[in-house]
């Protein structure tokens, strides 16, 4: 006899109705997640964009997985709607932080422009003639509290053994005058003296010999005064001596014209 092996068949829907179809909750998570990382980001710094980003996808796929919800074809509308929170409290830090960033940005920028302004010369007592033009005698004020004098130009005796004089040339010397107004020390060793003579402006060597050339040395307290007396090889024919004067890095170069 031979036994008939029976064997289970699965469940069958029943006539008439549709297959049962898998829940569709991959937008809902995709939300949540993404609305997470989203409003964490936003406290970050600089990372708003990003933010804003995630914030926005995370509201979309919020807004769609919680319609696949009420239609019956998901079945996480508590993550869905959690994910839509997030999205909008990543848009919302994504806007703070712009705000936030912007307002950091444009303070740096005020505070860039305020040093480039501060490094500028003003001729003392402002108006009249511009600091291109200043003539011996003139004072350039920096709005850091340095005061910059340079003297007219005297005739000067370089010494025999002097270096940068060149036989047939003149010398002539001149006295810059700092004086430090503002709030903080101000280093000497940074200041930089040069000059051009005649109409070509020919390079005038400095000089330097065993009373002249050493510049100026240490630092300026606030409140004090320093000078320094400069001589330079002008050739013979030279009517003009254009000496500038940069007191440092960050400070604009002045230059004054001086008739010899």
């Amino acid at each position: 006899m031979s036994h008939q092996m029976h064997h289970p068949h699965a469940p069958q829907a029943p006539m008439g109705m549709p297959p049962q179809q898998a829940a569709r909750n991959g937008l809902g998570i995709a939300a949540l997640v993404l609305g997470i990382i989203g409003t964490l980001s936003g406290l970050l710094p600089l990372l708003f964009w990003l933010a804003g980003i995630l914030g926005l996808l995370a509201l979309i796929f919020g807004l769609v997985g919680l319609g696949r919800a009420r239609r019956g074809q998901a079945t996480n509308k508590g993550v869905a709607i959690t994910g839509t929170v997030f999205g909008v409290l990543a848009l919302i830090a994504a806007v703070v932080g712009l705000v936030i960033t912007v307002a950091v940005v444009d303070s740096a920028v005020k505070e860039v422009n305020k040093s480039l302004q501060d490094a500028k010369a003003k001729p003392k007592g402002g108006g009249g003639t511009s600091v291109k033009e200043a003539k011996g005698g003139d004072t350039a004020v920096y709005g850091t509290g340095l005061n910059v004098t340079v003297s007219k130009p005297s005739p000067y005796k370089a010494g025999e053994f002097a270096a940068g004089h060149k036989n047939g040339n003149r010398s002539y010397k001149v006295t810059v005058r700092l004086e430090n107004k503002g709030g903080k020390e101000f280093s000497g060793d940074l200041v930089m003296v040069e000059a051009r003579a005649g109409k070509d402006g020919k390079t005038a060597e400095k000089i330097y010999d065993d009373k002249i050339g050493s510049g100026f040395n240490g630092t300026l307290p606030a409140g004090r005064t320093a000078t320094a007396d400069f001589a330079f090889d002008v050739p013979a024919g030279a009517k003009t001596l254009d000496v500038e004067v940069r007191p440092g890095f960050d400070h604009e170069s002045t230059r004054w014209q001086l008739t010899l």
